[in-house]
């Protein structure tokens, strides 16, 4: 792929990170906590898969902590580690939202609180937010 495709690629994660973490705070309103939960997670990931396109990488994987500890580029995998906890809490968050039989006799929709959707969001915003400076400069 071509350098151009790849800024081009970086845009578009980047734009549907910021679309499925304003979905995510539409799911806060309408009480599906873990939903709020997955999407911050999800949103988190494509911002920072919107990273390694826009320096050429091809990322891999679900999680957006691996995704920050393998960025390919030392100087850049430096200014992503002061991200790291958000990205592993967020990452704790990608099977249970989604599969009842993750969690012992309650079902994601039980579970997941507003204080934990509004923590993951706010996370995850935080995450994109310093992505999008990244890509800026």
């Amino acid at each position: 792929m071509s350098q151009e495709n790849y800024k081009e690629d970086s845009s578009r994660w980047l734009r549907q990170a910021k679309a499925d973490i304003k979905a995510a705070q539409g799911s806060i309103k309408n009480n599906s906590y873990e939903w709020a939960c997955f999407q911050s997670q999800q949103a988190a990931e494509k911002a920072l898969k919107a990273l390694w396109y826009y320096y050429s990488f091809d990322p891999w994987g679900h999680s957006a902590a691996k995704l920050i500890q393998e960025f390919p580029q030392n100087r850049i995998k430096e200014s992503l580690n002061s991200l790291l906890n958000k990205a592993k809490e967020l990452d704790k968050l990608y099977i249970p939202t989604r599969y009842p039989n993750s969690l012992p006799d309650l079902t994601p929709s039980e579970i997941f609180t507003k204080e934990e959707a509004s923590r993951a969001v706010g996370s995850s915003k935080i995450i994109i937010k310093e992505i999008g400076k990244m890509l800026k400069s």
